[in-house]
Order: C-alpha cells, then sequence, then structure tokens
C-alpha cells in the first residue's frame, strides 16, 4: 500500500535577492520520514524550511501538501506544522505562556496537561514564571523546541535547534524528538551544520550548495558512496563553496 508524500516539490524557484535564488527541480518528502538538510551557510537551507511552512511562496513552480497543491491560504495544514527556527522569537510573557501560545492558538483546553511533562522534560520547570526573554540562548532554544513539540505536529521543521546547546542538551534535544517522532508518527525535516547530528538523527540527507539541491540519498549511501563529487567533497571536509 502507498501512501500519498507529505511534501511533492516540482520545479521550485525562490528568489531571495538579486545574487541569489533557491532552485529545487523535484524533492519528495514521505510521511514519517526523517530528512537531513546539510550544507555552508547561505546554501538556502532556511529559505526551503519556510516554503516547507508555508511561511513564504515559491516565485515559480508548485509545492504539493498532504495531495493538494498549497496557495498559501490553507490554515489547516499551516496548523499541522510547527517549526522551531534559527533565532526563535518570544512573547514578553512568562516561559509557561510561550510554551501555550500554540495550544491556546490551536483551542487546546488542556494545555497545562500537555506542557508540564514537555517542560519536565528540557528542565524548564523551574523557571515557568520567568519571563521568556531574559533566558540564556540555550535555555531560549530549549523552550522553542518544547513549543514547536508540545502542540503535537504532523510536520516538525527544525533550523538549526541545537546551534547554542552543549553537548549535554544536544543529545537531550535528539532524544526527545525521536520520542515525540516515534509516537507521533512526524515527519521531520531538519536543517544542520553539524554532519554528525544528521548521520545520528536522519533517514535521508539532502546537500544544498549555493541554493541548489546538489544530492539526496538514503544515509548510508550519502556518506559512504554519494553519486556527486560535490557530495563526497562536502562529507569529507574539503572546501567545495
Amino acid at each position: 500500500m502507498t501512501t500519498t508524500p507529505v511534501y511533492d516539490l516540482d520545479a521550485i524557484c525562490k528568489r531571495q535577492s538579486a545574487s541569489f535564488s533557491l532552485e529545487i527541480s523535484n524533492l519528495v518528502i514521505a510521511s514519517g520520514e526523517t530528512v537531513g538538510l546539510v550544507g555552508p551557510t547561505g546554501a538556502g537551507k532556511s529559505t526551503l524550511l519556510r516554503l516547507l511552512a508555508v511561511l513564504e511562496m515559491p516565485s515559480s513552480g508548485s509545492i504539493t501538501l498532504w495531495g493538494r497543491r498549497n496557495e498559501g491560504s490553507d490554515v489547516e495544514s499551516f496548523r499541522r506544522i510547527a517549526m522551531v527556527h534559527q533565532r526563535p522569537l518570544m512573547l514578553s510573557e512568562s516561559v509557561r505562556y510561550n510554551i501555550e501560545y500554540g495550544l491556546h492558538v490551536r483551542g487546546v483546553k488542556s494545555a497545562h496537561h500537555r506542557s508540564e511533562p514537555m517542560l519536565e522534560r528540557l528542565g524548564l520547570s523551574r523557571l515557568v514564571k520567568q519571563d521568556a526573554r531574559t533566558l540564556s540562548g540555550g535555555q531560549l532554544q530549549l523552550l522553542a523546541i518544547g513549543r514547536a513539540l508540545v502542540v503535537e505536529p504532523e510536520v516538525l521543521l527544525l533550523d538549526e535547534p541545537t546551534a547554542h546547546l552543549d553537548p549535554a542538551n544536544v543529545a537531550l534535544v535528539e532524544d526527545v524528538i525521536q520520542e515525540q517522532k516515534q509516537r507521533l508518527g512526524m515527519t521531520v525535516v531538519w536543517a544542520t551544520h553539524n554532519l554528525f547530528q544528521a548521520r545520528r538523527t536522519a533517514s535521508r540527507i539532502a546537500l544544498l550548495l549555493s541554493g541548489r539541491l546538489i544530492e539526496v540519498a538514503d544515509r548510508e549511501t550519502f556518506f559512504d558512496s554519494p553519486s556527486d563529487e560535490r557530495t563526497k567533497d562536502f562529507v569529507q571536509g574539503k572546501m567545495v563553496y
């Protein structure tokens, strides 16, 4: 039995400036898989995530989301997606208010029931009354991850979610996301500069260079026998950009 892909991108072009555009001829993301996005800074990873999050629309081409072409006005699809941004923004309210904000927007009445276990799991319980804007960079990142997970999304989009975390909290976040993925069957797209993290967390890896999708392959193929020489150079740490 086949299932409808979550995403099907066809002939996508997103012009960001006169000097940069993201171009993807085709990319299909299946339900329940974890795709790791790798590539240097400025390769287009954040741009692609924003397209997948329905925060921006492509300049040309089409994105099919759950079998329907996305026109940018499907609020229900938007509610099924959660994204953790590289620089998450917090409301000028408490940690508790921020982690429960998405639940309130979605009309979830048992917000505390959802938020308490997540706050505890991420080590934020003692900070629930603190103004979220006074947290450290690492604590903000943990709060942003908790805020995304607590709404139990069908799709989780991650833009360098562990960039400001120490190794112990990196391991914690990877474990928590994997736990929620197994429980909910989430589809995860995870942008990271850390190839070791991509290898630990993703079932397929996609390499972006200068706004172009160079290669998409299963984890073993990507790291051990890539088809593109640029992928091989990137994996080996050679300067290809």
